[in-house]
């Protein structure tokens, strides 16, 4: 049947008695309606609303969205300049939990109902919620790109779960100082540094594989001598292939000040295991290779054990000096440039122990002051708490002070 004509686009009555709307787009290409209408005014309406979205620039080209999920993503990884170890963990994240249930869906197809779908059957599956929460986050910056204003595939992120993305790590065990000095006992002694470098300067594993002589330097104030140790590279290990060095994490250039008891054990250790030369490697194993990851653990975890760690990750060591920083009274900035991170969130965890701390010591005075005292002799603070209460005034008249009674202070 032939087409109603309208001022925007058409209507046309089909054989079956439905009606089908198309419309010409920014194109210049007709677009067919995805579904017919049982009325009339129900094509129309939705002409009405495709001509509001090309006024405001909203419009998306339904046919843009006819790309698989997988495909896409795989050219998102590519064209964007990220770090080894991300790429890396993009795409186990598409090849293990977002492409097999997603992969072959046409982007044009996604919608929040099926995201939400996907991710409740990776919790059924038995997949980790930080593993979910952090497949989510890929999707969504891989939808978020597709759905920009340069791109258009997409009208809408169909990503629309609150606190999808966010994870819930379970707190990490830390280790006292007894346990790290024992391990650092215990490794070999060409490593003992490492156990040390990581918990009291906050160093990750990466960051001390990087590390050359020429980035410590002793350093001289008021009589104390100690080091400060410069992180300006680290050394990554990918999946396969050869070690590297590259640029450290976001903020993570930073000159990490070391406290002075590590002033002999540093320059025992660039005396025994590094050469002369500034660019030498200040850890390597016995035969000269530098020490990687997959080997590493091994030599960590027999020295967890041996110094009676829980299941502590080298890592989790980091936990503990920087723990120790706050209570130093470290501020949010401190603690951010020192731990080497430009997001406020971890550093904010260990702020927050310091305030912890800060209420135990004041309930540790308050306890004090008490057994000084006596339960039945309160302390000024009460007594002037009870003159209060009592309705009498204190009235300062310079150094002195005397005491009115509740009549006097009531007259003014």
């Amino acid at each position: 049947m032939s087409d109603k004509r309208r001022r925007f686009g058409a209507v046309r009555r089909l054989p079956s008695g439905r009606f089908q709307a198309r419309y010409q787009g920014p194109d210049g290409r007709y677009h067919p309606a995805p579904e017919t209408f049982g009325r009339e005014k129900d094509a129309e309406q939705w002409l009405n609303t495709i001509e509001t979205d090309i006024v405001r620039g909203d419009w998306t080209n339904p046919d843009a969205g006819k790309i698989k999920l997988w495909f896409y993503a795989e050219v998102w990884i590519k064209e964007r300049d990220l770090a080894v170890r991300t790429v890396e963990l993009y795409e186990g994240l598409l090849r293990n939990h977002v492409g097999p249930k997603l992969g072959d869906v046409m982007l044009a197809d996604l919608s929040p109902a099926r995201v939400r779908q996907w991710r409740k059957e990776l919790l059924a599956d038995g997949v980790g919620e930080v593993t979910v929460a952090k497949a989510y986050r890929f999707l969504r910056a891989v939808l978020n790109t597709a759905s920009a204003p340069e791109e258009r595939l997409l009208k809408h992120n169909p990503c629309t779960i609150k606190g999808g993305g966010k994870e819930e790590s379970p707190e990490r065990p830390t280790a006292s100082l007894e346990q790290v000095f024992a391990a650092a006992d215990a490794i070999q002694d060409r490593y003992r540094l490492v156990v040390l470098l990581a918990t009291f300067g906050s160093l990750r594993f990466a960051e001390m594989v990087g590390l050359r002589r020429r980035d410590f330097t002793r350093v001289a104030d008021e009589g104390v001598t100690f080091y400060v140790v410069k992180v300006d590279r680290q050394t990554v290990q990918p999946d396969s292939g050869e070690l590297f060095d590259d640029d450290p994490k976001a903020k993570g250039k930073r000159p990490v000040t070391l406290p002075p008891f590590l002033t002999e054990e540093i320059e025992a250790h660039l005396s025994l295991f590094v050469g002369d030369d500034p660019d030498d490697w200040v850890f390597v194993g016995p035969k000269g290779g530098r020490p990687k990851r997959s080997n590493f653990w091994h030599l960590w975890n027999a020295a967890r054990v041996a110094a009676g760690m829980p299941e502590v990750h080298l890592h989790d060591l980091r936990h503990t000096g920087n723990t120790m920083a706050a209570e130093t009274g470290a501020t949010l900035r401190e603690l951010m440039d020192r731990m080497g991170h430009s997001s406020t969130r971890a550093a904010l965890v260990y702020l927050h122990a310091r305030e912890e701390r800060g209420r135990k010591i004041a309930a540790g005075i308050e306890a004090m002051v008490k057994a000084a005292n006596g339960t039945a002799k309160a302390a000024t603070g009460t007594r002037m708490a009870r003159k209060i209460k009592k309705g009498d005034r204190i009235v300062h008249l310079g150094r002195t002070a005397r005491r009115l009674p509740a009549r006097e202070s009531e007259s003014g």
